[in-house]
């Protein structure tokens, strides 16, 4: 069971949609999977056919805020192995409501290992969709996760934003979850008739070498289409660039879990 966040604090990176296809990718493959909508605008819970103006107490603020356990607001989606636990707007008055709490950091963390050692809680993986801001949301994401994944829109200024990222995680392995690691960078928004995209490209696997998944996924219209369908692309168009782009992936990102399972 891996607990894995899709984080960058730039809006409009392609996370909810990295989140919603690599979910419902891995659940085609067989694998359980839940998503946590860590984000208060709910677009990953929207994107997969739910409400985000749901009762607040049946989200991730009524587990955050203590009035809920995660069993209790697990929710359905229309997707064979897939669930969800959803998000809304009421989510961005944690930080202020949790002012007070030193171990606020670590509330996300308790919530799920309590869960897991339920046992009730049988996922391979758990993607969580982080708000695009180096907030408490995001602090609370990476202090639960065993790595993270980082979609890297492939314009100007996507690499300054992702050096303020790399300093933040490094903060985060020293004080709060030392066995925090990189999963893969994945670029995005890749328009082959654009040089600035294969500058951008290059420039990430010269610093971040294999850390680059070789899949980038293009710009797409049907990617793009599919959140107001409430359904992920693989779903709403198999057959487009988009869908094409993140099965690849995927392929790529289960390659390199056998390969880190047969290692351990």
């Amino acid at each position: 069971m891996k607990i894995i966040s899709i984080i960058n604090q730039k809006g409009g990176v392609g996370k909810t949609t990295t989140v919603i296809n690599l979910a419902s990718a891995l659940s085609q493959l067989g694998k359980k999977i839940l998503v946590i909508d860590l984000d208060p605008q709910g677009n990953a819970t929207t994107g997969l056919g739910l409400s985000n103006t749901s009762q607040s107490d049946q989200t991730i603020y009524g587990i955050l805020n203590g009035t809920m356990t995660i069993s209790n607001v697990i929710k359905k989606t229309n997707f064979q192995n897939l669930d969800l636990i959803s998000s809304n707007v009421d989510l961005s008055g944690l930080e202020v409501e949790t002012a007070g709490d030193s171990d606020r950091a670590f509330i996300l963390k308790a919530k799920l290992t309590a869960y897991l050692n339920d046992s009730r809680g049988l996922y391979d993986y758990i993607l969580i969709d982080c708000p695009p801001s180096l907030s408490l949301l995001t602090v609370m994401a990476l202090v639960s996760s065993n790595s993270l994944l980082v979609p890297l829109q492939t314009e100007f200024f996507a690499l300054e934003g992702l050096t303020q990222l790399m300093k933040t995680i490094e903060r985060i392995k020293v004080n709060l979850n030392p066995q925090l690691e990189i999963q893969g960078i994945l670029l995005t928004m890749y328009d082959r008739r654009n040089k600035l995209s294969s500058q951008v490209e290059q420039e990430a696997r010269d610093y971040f070498k294999d850390k680059v998944y070789q899949t980038v996924i293009p710009r797409n219209v049907r990617l793009s289409e599919a959140p107001s369908h409430g359904i992920p692309v693989l779903i709403y168009d198999k057959n487009c660039p988009g869908s094409k782009s993140y099965y690849n992936f995927t392929d790529e990102f289960m390659a390199q879990e056998n390969k880190v399972g047969s290692a351990a």
